[in-house]
């Protein structure tokens, strides 16, 4: 790349004051041909501000600081300056990826610092202003002297949904981008900066000669006496022009006075203060790096202790945990054979009670049946008396009543043989009632038996259960009965008196 005089940040701290609107469309027009280039190419510059916006002698602008760009997209990584990151690179610190669009956002914040000269949340810590830019609305311009078309780009870049934010290509066609200005609108504001910051070189140069003089007659200025002639100094080397004698300061102040010496080569657009405080930042930087070098240092140190110490705590652990599988080992051997013995005898138990049960049922069953038998011999014996009795009154009736053989449709011309059969058809009839009798007897026995039977099976199904569920208890306690607790091993008192 070739040589750029400074940034738009550098504009900023020059001219203490924001662009002119036709000066920002022209850096963001310059910036957008740069990150359509980049996103063409799907990569994402990841870090856009106005700090990394270079400016050329000739007005080009140049897009710097790849440190933090991504070669391929869509990315996922947390990268970037807080206060221009996109609400998309925030939450992918948790899950989710981001293409070039975010680059968009960065160049609205940057559009907003470059006409408010500081992005917005810029007053808060980093770290509340990353929440903020994730839960909150999008920022917006705040003063009234912009454009329509302006603070609508600004708003059109800084859409909260990436999928509704334009990309670099299309904001190229947007009205405030393509808005006619002068061609040399760039080139005139790097020489009116660049005649800026010679006025304050000079400024700065005629302070530092003041105070070499007056190191030399009358001892150091302190910083009020500085204040309250400095206007009188310049105002008189101005006046009446005249030479200073060459004087012989003290290194120190020599040291001081040499970042405004020898600047005339190099064509810049950062004033001398600007570059002082760079200078000390670096320095700063520096000193960090040293004391980071000093803390790695500590830090790889404490790593091998502690990976010693994780060593040592890792021989004891495995050593305990031997010691406490052969424990468990030695336990659970045990917990074996006293099941065994617990389900040899549960099984003793429930054997002895099936032939128990099997013998009461048997005996309950006979006990009916016995029962049954005894009342069908009375039944029966009650039967045959009836049918003796029927007969014999039959009998008897015949002989005293002659209405009686009326009855039955017998007369004196009536056959013996068919008095006979009416005679045995009325035997029939009663046997055949006899008959149903006994049959619902049998019945009833029958249904008393198997109603008897299935409650008495009933009952001794129940008894089995619960035995049986006593069984599964006493397993079940035996089972979670919990091992002897080991003793204490040395490695628990490495713990607690390490760790306390």
């Amino acid at each position: 790349m070739e040589y750029c005089l400074g940034s738009a940040s550098d504009l900023l701290e020059v001219h203490k004051k924001p662009l002119q609107e036709v000066e920002i469309a022209a850096i963001t027009d310059g910036a957008l041909q740069g990150l359509a280039y980049l996103h063409s190419h799907y990569k994402i510059h990841r870090d856009i501000k106005a700090g990394n916006i270079l400016l050329t002698e000739l007005g080009q602008v140049k897009l710097a600081d790849f440190g933090s760009a991504s070669i391929a997209s869509p990315a996922n990584s947390f990268v970037g300056t807080p206060y221009w990151m996109a609400p998309e690179v925030i939450l992918a610190m948790d899950d989710g990826q981001y293409d070039g669009k975010v680059d968009v956002w960065s160049l609205g914040i940057t559009c907003i610092e470059l006409a408010e000269r500081k992005p917005p949340l810029f007053n808060m810590n980093a770290m509340s202003a990353l929440y903020h830019i994730a839960q909150n609305d999008s920022p917006t311009l705040q003063s009234n002297v912009w454009t329509d078309s302006f603070r609508r780009f600004v708003d059109y870049c800084l859409q909260k949904i990436p999928q509704e934010r334009p990309s670099s290509s299309e904001l190229l066609r947007h009205e405030f981008v393509r808005c006619e200005r002068p061609s040399r609108v760039l080139v005139d504001l790097i020489q009116r900066t660049k005649d800026a910051v010679r006025e304050l070189d000079n400024l700065q140069s005629r302070k530092m000669n003041k105070i070499l003089f007056q190191e030399v007659y009358n001892g150091p200025l302190n910083e009020s006496q500085e204040d309250e002639e400095d206007h009188v100094f310049i105002r008189d080397e101005v006046g009446h022009g005249e030479r200073r004698p060459e004087l012989r300061p003290t290194h120190s102040v020599q040291n001081q006075a040499l970042h405004y010496r020898n600047r005339e080569p190099f064509a810049t657009i950062k004033s001398a203060s600007l570059v002082t405080r760079q200078i000390h930042e670096h320095e700063q930087e520096n000193e960090l790096r040293e004391q980071m070098s000093g803390y790695k240092r500590m830090r790889r140190q404490h790593q091998k202790q502690l990976i010693a110490l994780e060593n040592k705590l890792k021989a004891e652990m495995d050593e305990h945990r031997l010691k406490l599988q052969k424990e468990v080992e030695t336990h659970a051997n045990n917990s074996s054979i006293e099941l065994e013995k617990l389900a040899k005898k549960q099984v003793a138990v429930i054997e002895k009670e099936a032939k128990t049960a099997a013998a009461d049922e048997k005996k309950f069953q006979q006990q009916i049946l016995a029962q049954q038998k005894r009342d069908l011999t009375n039944f029966l014996e009650s039967q045959k008396k009836q049918y003796k009795i029927c007969k014999e009154k039959i009998k008897e009736a015949r002989r005293r009543s002659p209405d009686l053989g009326k009855e039955m449709n017998e007369d004196h011309s009536t056959p013996k043989k068919e008095k006979q059969e009416r005679i045995s058809k009325h035997k029939e009839n009663l046997q055949h009632t006899q008959a149903e009798e006994e049959a619902h007897l049998l019945s009833q026995q029958r249904l008393y038996y198997d109603k008897n039977c299935r409650f008495f099976k009933r009952k001794t199904m129940i008894r089995r259960h619960e035995l049986e569920q006593q069984n599964i208890r006493e397993v079940s306690a035996f089972s979670l009965c919990p091992p002897p607790p080991p003793p204490k091993t040395t490695f628990e008192g490495a713990i607690l008196s390490r760790f306390g």
